[in-house]
């Protein structure tokens, strides 16, 4: 947390022309949440007092999600894209309000961590005027280079394009993350001009213009993946493996087995209690709680469920949104679970499709059991008493209930509440014909020769 008025600006007007989407750059996920989300969390891990962020014109999606995710951030909209500096220049009427430090974060920088951002801002109480965020870049081709002074402060940033040969060959680069404490912030950035190779306003320059004023500036390094811009889906693919092996080792430092780590999928929200265990090829979507000592084994796919202490969950058992599954409950090999919760020692072990329905302690789901819950236009719930034995092959056609205690026969198609303790069956008589099977061998055989 910053102990000085914080503003943070949010470049996110970029096009993305390299991701060849309908949808702008910043809205692509990293671990089920939007880039420009991540950005918005980092500012807010901060403490920022004030947010903003700054849109290109008719990108009302991403205004959506800043809002969405920061309801109190203004949005502004750059209107031209001319370089960096504009950018935040759009945001000029928060800036002239605010009175404290500036921190510029990009949104389609998703990696970046609070931590290392809280050191970047620390360095403008030693005395700095800006603090810039920097990395040794293993191959610089593209990034602006750091030019530093004796005692490490930063002279001024250039572009690679404007670079001299013995320039390029510096290898600590801007990230673009830059924190600022100045009297004057909309004057220095109003001095910066477009005599570059792009014709742009680089807020680079701010370095130098500032430095004519006696402002020094530091810079503050991080690894290189850290500052990892996104611009094209391989570099979001890059960044989303970043993300997953930060998350998995983060899991289990905090006690979870993953018995193949680079198998399994996390999101940004996902909670793992000690000691779960993982098995291979598991994916977890946006919302999933699992708790202290429950087990999911392989192929599973989970996403805004809840799993409780000592649950088992899979192989190849799909939880979908609103299922609820209590503590030593057992949902078994393809089996759905959809907005349903399942009480405590609850089993529907073997394909099974349970939604839209409440299943009570220690209750049984046969194998093949359906929970009917659509009707072509209205869901409806099925509710099932604790200790219910399903039988296998069952249709359980909703709205209907099931009493505490309850049998229901294998087979049956229930559309009637079933009292508790009862047996249900809904079968047709069974019937047989003795001599049947042979003569209709016979007859068939008969029928292929003369066919023939």
């Amino acid at each position: 947390m910053t102990a000085r008025p914080l503003l943070i600006v949010v470049l996110a007007a970029g096009l993305g022309t390299r991701m060849k989407s309908a949808l702008p750059k910043v809205l692509h996920k990293i671990a089920g949440r939007s880039m420009l989300a991540h950005a918005l969390a980092a500012a807010r891990e901060l403490g920022a007092s004030a947010l903003a962020v700054v849109i290109g014109p008719d990108m009302e999606g991403v205004r959506a999600e800043a809002v969405r995710e920061e309801p109190s951030a203004q949005v502004f909209v750059q209107a031209q894209r001319n370089g960096t500096a504009d950018a935040v220049l759009a945001a000029r009427e928060a800036i002239a309000r605010h009175k404290g430090d500036v921190l510029v974060l990009y949104a389609d920088t998703p990696l970046l961590t609070a931590p290392t951002l809280q050191r970047l801002l620390a360095t403008l109480d030693s005395g700095a005027g800006i603090a810039v965020l920097g990395f040794e870049a293993a191959d610089a081709t593209g990034y602006g280079r750091l030019l530093t002074v004796a005692g490490g402060w930063l002279a001024a940033i250039r572009e690679d394009k404007d670079a001299s040969e013995e320039e390029r060959r510096i290898r600590l680069c801007n990230s673009g993350v830059m924190g600022f404490r100045l009297d004057d912030l909309l004057g220095v950035l109003g001095r910066i001009g477009t005599a570059n190779a792009k014709g742009e306003f680089y807020l680079t320059d701010a370095i130098e213009i500032a430095g004519k004023s006696g402002a020094r500036a530091a810079v503050v390094t991080c690894a290189e993946e850290e500052v990892l811009g996104i611009n094209s889906r391989d570099q979001l693919a890059a960044a989303e493996a970043i993300f997953q092996r930060r998350a998995r080792l983060a899991a289990m430092r905090e006690g979870v087995t993953l018995i193949a780590p680079e198998t399994v999928w996390l999101s940004w929200d996902t909670k793992l209690g000690r000691d779960v265990v993982i098995e291979p090829n598991v994916f977890f979507g946006p919302g999933v709680t699992v708790e202290d000592g429950a087990e999911i084994k392989a192929n599973c796919y989970i996403e805004r469920s809840h799993i409780g202490r000592a649950a088992r969950v899979g192989p190849f058992a799909r939880l979908r949104p609103n299922a609820n599954l209590g503590p030593r409950v057992h949902v078994g090999n393809f089996v759905e679970i959809k907005n349903s919760t399942l009480a405590e020692g609850a089993k529907a072990n073997h394909l099974s499709y349970v939604g839209d329905g409440d299943v009570g302690a220690g209750a049984n789901i046969g194998a093949g059991t359906i929970f009917c819950n659509y009707d072509g236009f209205n869901k409806h719930r099925t509710e099932i008493g604790a200790g219910a034995f399903i039988g296998s092959n069952s249709s359980l056609v909703a709205p209907v209930k099931i009493g505490e205690g309850a049998y229901i026969g294998s087979g049956s198609v229930i559309t009637k509440d079933v009292a508790a303790g009862a047996l249900a069956l809904e079968r047709a008589p069974q019937t047989e014909r003795p001599g049947w099977a042979a003569k209709f061998r016979a007859m068939m055989g008969r029928r292929k020769a003369k066919a023939g």
